[in-house]
């Protein structure tokens, strides 16, 4: 069990838990009613750390023991941040009320059960699970339920409990890890090609075959490809459902943007897909040079030669307003997904059957009486 390694930022007026608020990008107290920039967060916390340190017992060691000291510290943390990479569950104290707080294996932000604080695991975003940067959230969350509650509103055969008060309490702000992928290729496409002319001159059909070989080369860059690094729950559809994100507004990350949200830790390593990552890329350089065959009849025997000179990947948070549902005596998981950044959405939602026959059955007979009152009209 973790003390040290759980943290709720505190509020330097009051000490308050504080909150991330998209809307103005800025940490509000729900306590005292402040606000403050992350940099007057970083810079208080930073004060208060230093405090801690100047007031503890082993200020009086030497500098080369304190070094020591540290060290050891650091490398036991990571090892056994590492060690516990594989693990089903974790136990940790909140350290506003001392309660312990249980999670899953990925889970790296939460809330106290017991005081409703918001913590932070940060343990599990450091050392090689410290991410690069976040896209902080940009839609608050009474923005989302209107936008859920006029989204699935309009499915006419979902069930009143998808959407009801309970289930709209659900819909959680998660920081999800996924991999920005930047790539550079050096390569070219060859083919070859054959254009059909044909004309008539008096009773005279001319017929003329001209044939080409293709050379297209060159280098092509790409930036930022989302690539998921999380396994549970959420299928690589749903995941790219809702991109495209706006990568050029994320920031270094820093853990404060996490408080309030729900956040999960990458359990797929780069490594693993490499591979099929560096496929993808061929295949979108390749397409770029083939948009630049045209004006032929045919184009056949389509070669390629693309070579990787560079990849380099990222480990990001990014936002994803989320609620999932299940139906009673149905183990498929339904969700309905928006994108924190830009709003865009996606879903599979659940269908009401009882709605859907009564609707048919209110057709069908509809469609019956028109069909007696036109048949008796005509006879």
């Amino acid at each position: 069990m973790s003390e040290s390694q759980v943290l709720t930022h505190k509020c330097p007026n009051c000490g308050g838990p504080l909150l991330f608020e998209p809307k103005n990008q800025k940490f509000h107290c729900e306590y005292c009613g402040s606000t403050f920039t992350e940099q007057e967060v970083s810079d208080f916390e930073a004060k208060q750390e230093a405090a801690k340190v100047t007031d503890s017992p082993i200020s009086s060691v030497s500098n080369a023991e304190t070094t020591d000291e540290k060290e050891k510290i650091t490398d036991s943390d990571q090892k056994r941040a590492d060690e516990n990479t594989d693990e089903e569950i974790g136990l940790f104290l909140c350290p506003s009320c001392g309660a312990e707080i249980v999670t899953d294996a990925t889970t790296a932000s939460t809330w106290c059960y017991y005081c409703h604080n918001p913590v932070v695991l940060t343990e599990r975003l450091s050392g090689k699970f410290l991410p690069e940067k976040i896209l902080p959230f940009q839609i608050e969350r009474k923005a989302a339920e209107e936008q859920f509650l006029d989204w699935v509103g309009k499915k006419k055969f979902v069930p009143k409990a998808f959407f009801d008060k309970k289930q709209i309490q659900n819909l959680s702000g998660v920081y999800f890890p996924y991999w920005a992928v930047d790539a550079e290729l050096s390569g070219g496409i060859s083919a070859q090609a054959t254009n059909l002319r044909v004309w008539i001159v008096g009773d005279t059909e001319y017929t003329e075959h001209s044939q080409y070989e293709i050379q297209r080369g060159g280098e092509t860059k790409f930036k930022d490809l989302i690539k998921n690094a999380l396994k549970k729950n959420l299928s690589d559809k749903m995941v790219g459902a809702v991109q495209p994100f706006d990568m050029t507004a994320a920031i270094p990350f820093k853990n404060q943007y996490l408080s309030g949200f729900l956040t999960e830790k990458r359990d797929i390593e780069f490594p693993d897909m490499k591979e099929n990552v560096e496929r993808e890329f061929r295949q979108y350089a390749d397409g770029l040079m083939e948009s630049t065959i045209i004006g032929y009849t045919s184009v056949s025997n389509l070669q390629s030669n693309q070579q990787i000179k560079n990849i380099d990947e990222d480990y990001v948070l990014l936002p994803i307003w989320l609620v999932t549902y299940k139906e009673a005596g149905n183990d498929r998981l339904f969700y309905y997904a928006m994108n924190g950044q830009t709003g865009k959405v996606a879903g599979l939602l659940p269908i009401d059957k009882k709605k859907l026959w009564t609707v048919a059955i209110g057709i069908f007979i509809l469609v019956l009486l028109l069909g007696i009152i036109v048949g008796y009209l005509l006879s």
